[in-house]
């Protein structure tokens, strides 16, 4: 059975707070009893490196 799960980016924006984006995506919860991790692209989350708005960042599953 699929479950429907949230993940929740863990980016920064250049104030130092959370985004707040999130992805939803489906996963076998008899399977895959662990949380998932996974990298995505948040087009909020701040770069200092390049001193822009959007980078990969790690995204985990969080609450719906």
């Amino acid at each position: 059975m699929r479950d429907k799960i949230k993940m929740v980016s863990t980016g920064l924006t250049q104030a130092g707070k959370k985004t707040g984006t999130f992805r939803t995506t489906t996963k076998n919860k008899r399977i895959s009893t662990e949380k998932r991790k996974q990298k995505h692209f948040d087009k909020r989350a701040f770069n200092a490196e390049t001193g822009k708005s959007g980078m990969h960042v790690l995204f985990e599953e969080g609450k719906i």
